[in-house]
């Protein structure tokens, strides 16, 4: 009884999304002290993220903010790699991506305006239009500075979770915003496979 009772103890919460309207959405978020990224703390968020992403069998990437911790972090899933082809041409990528006071630094002056979607509104996506490509700075997980240039689908991820860092959700920039049924959804899933 003792070795079930601390088993259960032992469980690791659900992480919960958190959905449209909640107010912490709209928080621009705080940058994470050098100093604290390679404590428990940050780990365990890192940890968080990775736990939500795999909660939901099409998430690509999350930031912090949306599971209520209001710090500049991300992380891009390594499924990404398997759903672009442009992604998956990038072989050493066996693990998520992982961004910490991430800042765009360049911008390509070609557009392109792809779907999106997001884990805060379920079954919803619209247009947005954002530079093709971009370049990004930011620390990794050991708080070790790298530069990275990103286009297509990654490039449209990166500039979706920096825009969540900045409070600004995809449902602000988005034209021809559709709602989906869960069937309609379900039956989306089944067929990208």
């Amino acid at each position: 009884m003792l070795l079930y009772q601390s088993m259960i103890k032992s469980k690791k919460p659900k992480i919960v999304i958190l959905q449209m309207g909640d107010p912490i959405l709209r928080e621009v978020s705080s940058p994470v002290p050098v100093s604290k990224i390679k404590t428990a703390e940050i780990k365990n968020l890192i940890s968080d993220l990775g736990d939500a992403i795999l909660s939901q069998s099409d998430a690509a990437a999350i930031s912090a903010i949306q599971i209520g911790k209001p710090v500049r972090l991300f992380i891009i899933s390594k499924r990404v790699f398997g759903f672009d082809s442009d992604a998956s041409k990038d072989k050493k990528n066996k693990e998520d991506l992982i961004f910490i006071n991430p800042k765009i630094v360049k911008v390509s002056k070609a557009k392109k305006t792809l779907e999106e979607g997001c884990l805060y509104v379920r079954y919803v996506y619209g247009k947005v239009t954002r530079p093709e490509k971009v370049t990004l700075e930011a620390l990794d997980q050991n708080g070790k500075k790298f530069s990275r240039g990103f286009s297509g689908l990654l490039a449209q991820i990166v500039q979706h979770e920096n825009d969540h860092l900045n409070g600004i959700l995809f449902t602000d920039k988005a034209t021809d915003l559709q709602e989906i049924s869960h069937e309609e959804y379900d039956e989306m899933l089944k067929n990208s496979k």
